[in-house]
């Protein structure tokens, strides 16, 4: 059994069963997950996903030390790139919230979006699609404070959705596989290096969008 979205289309099997909803660490694997949910905002996932190796390639593998430094010339690269989504404020943003990423100590931004996890012993397992919440007080709050910080494109919403696919919540129906074998596990405790920079295959966004 998998949550429905996870038999939907070919290329959401894997990301389903290896990816969405597991603990994502380190800096520029958490700006990799914010740049692609913000790109995927107004649009569905699954054609964010199959351009992730585009998008990789494009933004120098989403490292914030280099797209912080990026030139006139690699956003005028950007806007004519088809691997990618060709939005020139999603791109702007992007460019901007490395920038914005680069000035922080090394571990901030996975200490800070790491601190908005809530406790899964209080969360009541979804049953049904219609039990997975879109926004919580905790992404609203997630979401404020990005925006304090001086990120853009990350609205409540698009800030859940980002917890979910990096792992901060556990939104698996409750009879789907992944959930069984997770069960128990509780996400806060995962293991982070001592520059808080444990790297992660995959991508985020919710496909429930």
């Amino acid at each position: 059994m998998r949550c429905p979205w996870g038999l939907s289309a070919e290329d959401y099997v894997a990301y389903h069963d290896q990816e969405w909803g597991r603990p994502v660490h380190g800096d520029d694997a958490l700006f990799e997950r914010i740049s692609l949910e913000a790109f995927q905002s107004g649009l569905s996932w699954i054609t964010i996903l199959r351009r992730r190796e585009g998008f990789r390639a494009a933004f120098a593998g989403f490292r914030i030390a280099d797209v912080a430094v990026f030139t006139d010339a690699d956003r005028e690269r950007l806007l004519a790139d088809t691997g990618i989504i060709r939005n020139r404020a999603k791109i702007d943003a992007t460019l901007g919230n490395a920038r914005v990423l680069a000035t922080w100590q090394p571990g901030e931004l996975d200490e800070l979006i790491w601190s908005y996890a809530p406790d899964a012993a209080g969360r009541p397992v979804p049953r049904v699609v219609g039990d997975v919440p879109a926004v919580t007080d905790e992404s609203k709050a997630l979401s404020k404070e990005l925006k304090k910080r001086g990120l853009r494109f990350v609205g409540p919403t698009t800030a859940y959705a980002l917890m979910q696919a990096c792992g901060l919540v556990d939104d698996h129906l409750a009879d789907c596989t992944v959930r069984a074998r997770t069960a128990g596990q509780d996400p806060r405790g995962a293991v982070r290096s001592a520059r808080g920079r444990l790297s992660a295959p995959g991508t985020s966004a919710s496909p429930w969008r």
